[in-house]
Parts: structure tokens; C-alpha cells; sequence
């Protein structure tokens, strides 16, 4: 499992353990995760395979006159090039894993 930045924060709030993973992205948007004493996941680097993969979403979405952020976008494309299932309270995912499904990929969400 991975946790977008939108789980890192209310799980920080509440002092909780995080043992999930994140990714680059929660690690420079939420350069505090390093320094959290409870944070036991890894942070997953984007390889270049994951930045084509937002590309193409990207444009996909483009096209439907829905584009997204780009943090959002890399972190889907790590979570499916990873075979993982992303936790998010952040809804834009939703746009982003219908996109995926055309494109005949699956982004697992998970809504804790």
C-alpha cells in the first residue's frame, strides 16, 4: 500500500505509525515525513517508465477537458507500475483511475 500525502498529514495529526510506503512526491511536498519518528515505510522513487505512464494519462484526460496535477499523475503512474493500491482521501484520483481503466489499467484506491 501506498499513502498519498492527503493520508500522510491526518495520519501525522493523530501521531499514528505509518509503516506504508509513499512516494517522491509526498517526499518533497511533505519534506517533515523524513524527520516523523513513526514513519517505517520507503520512499519509492519514480523510475522513467512512471513519468511516460503520467504523460499518457495526462493526455487522456486532455482530451476530456480534465487535466490533472502533475503529483497526482506520477503518483498514479508509481502506484500502477508498482502493482500497489493507493490510499488517498483525494477524489481527483478517482478521475485519474477511470482514465486508466480506458487505457486498460487498473489503479487500485483505498479510502481509509
Amino acid at each position: 500500500m501506498i499513502l498519498d500525502i492527503s493520508v500522510v498529514v491526518e495520519r501525522i495529526k493523530a501521531r499514528e505509525l505509518i509503516e506504508e510506503d509513499i512516494t517522491a512526491v509526498t517526499f518533497v511536498e511533505y519534506p517533515r515525513i523524513v524527520h516523523y519518528k513513526r514513519f517505517r515505510g520507503r520512499v519509492i522513487f519514480p523510475i522513467k517508465g512512471d513519468y511516460l505512464l503520467a504523460h499518457k494519462l495526462q493526455l487522456e484526460l486532455l482530451k476530456m477537458g480534465r487535466p490533472q496535477a502533475f503529483s497526482h499523475l506520477l503518483t498514479a503512474a508509481v502506484v500502477v507500475e508498482r502493482g500497489e493500491e493507493l490510499s488517498t482521501y483525494d477524489e481527483d484520483f478517482e478521475q485519474i483511475s477511470a482514465v486508466a481503466e480506458n487505457l486498460g489499467l487498473t489503479i487500485r484506491l483505498h479510502k481509509p
